[in-house]
């Protein structure tokens, strides 16, 4: 069996470096790839990427995954040329210390290491210490301030130097799996619907939002420009099948086991039955989470939209969330598209699945 070769656009999105308020280079991707398949094509001021298809159709049904990341932004350099900064979205401080980092410059980027005092210097209670942010920095070789500031500015954002690569089959690891996945299925879905015989009688609407991490501001406005009767929206969720993860917690589900389709209070429960019909009919695994508030997702925002939006969330199983080294099984990814495809298609003209 030959190696599995994921797809370009994919692998394009995981490469490019985009921190909240920084997506520059996952828009440049999404535009690439989607402008083509799409009537129209617009972004907007919140760097949100709204991708139309079949403007005419009814009800309009939005696709939504965000394209931005965690990053650290640089907030101080010292007389010395140390880099302080803080993080942009919800990092583990435990894995911050020693990573390779890349920061966006307007003159391109710069190479960094995120250092702080050896364990060797430390007594047995510091050893025991999880660092705060502002004993943390980023090493760049330069000697003093002006030096520094020569090559970086404050404000500057960086990433982890964490690649894409493949582990095993289609089992693959990259700093931003959450959520450039997101960002691929809902744009990777126009493409195969515009490309298809079957057009579907609502009007598609995929939207690679922005902002997510820091408390998903894109798909507020979004949600409200699009007007959207139906959503779909695809972000990733915690695969539990590694140790120390209790089920009785955390639920049950695992990488490979196919998407996992959500329920709850953020979910119209028209929407979930019909992704289940749509999963049936294709025989694609999928597994089920329940969610008994506002999902940590897009979701959280277009659910309320003006009137109201019917909302479905589907996650993509992850392990190790929010590190530089997350893990996904490519072929959930895959399952998700058809998916998407099989659900647009399948929506009636003019159902605004009112329930």
């Amino acid at each position: 069996m030959p190696p599995y070769t994921p797809p370009a656009f994919l692998t394009e999105l995981l490469h490019a470096r985009s921190p909240s308020g920084y997506e520059a280079e996952a828009q440049a991707v999404f535009e690439r790839h989607v402008r083509p398949a799409a009537d129209t094509f617009t972004g907007d001021a919140l760097g949100n990427r709204i991708a139309t298809l079949n403007p005419p159709g009814s009800p309009t049904l939005m696709l939504a995954g965000h394209i931005d990341e965690l990053g650290l932004i640089i907030t101080y350099i010292n007389k010395d040329g140390f880099i302080y900064f803080d993080t942009i979205g919800g990092h583990d401080r435990t894995v911050i210390s020693g990573r390779r980092v890349v920061i966006q410059t307007e003159k391109g980027p710069v190479m960094g290491v995120t250092g702080k005092r050896a364990v060797h210097l430390m007594d047995e209670a510091d050893r025991k210490k999880v660092p705060e942010i502002h004993e943390i920095w980023i090493d760049i070789g330069a000697r003093t301030k002006a030096e520094a500031l020569e090559r970086v500015s404050i404000g500057d954002a960086a990433t982890y130097d964490h690649e894409f690569g493949m582990i095993h089959g289609t089992i693959g690891t990259a700093r931003a799996f959450d959520n450039k996945v997101g960002a691929y299925i809902v744009g990777e879905t126009l493409i195969r619907l515009a490309a298809g015989a079957k057009k579907p009688a609502a009007r598609i609407v995929a939207v690679a939002t922005s902002q997510e991490e820091i408390g998903v501001r894109g798909a507020m406005g979004s949600g409200y420009s699009v007007d959207p009767q139906v959503a779909l929206i695809v972000d990733v969720g915690h695969a539990t099948d590694h140790p120390d993860c209790d089920h009785r917690k955390f639920g049950e589900t695992k990488l490979g086991g196919g998407p996992m389709l959500c329920r709850g209070p953020n979910i119209s429960p028209k929407v979930y039955e019909g992704l289940v019909r749509a999963a049936k009919k294709l025989r694609i695994p999928y597994q089920v989470e329940g969610d008994p508030r506002p999902t940590g997702t897009d979701a959280r925002a277009i659910q309320v939209a003006r009137g109201g939006v019917a909302t479905g969330v589907i996650s993509i199983p992850l392990r190790y969330m929010h590190t530089p080294s997350e893990i996904v099984d490519l072929e959930d990814v895959e399952r998700c598209v058809k998916l998407f495809v099989e659900f647009a298609r399948s929506v009636p003209k003019g159902d605004y699945t009112t329930w």
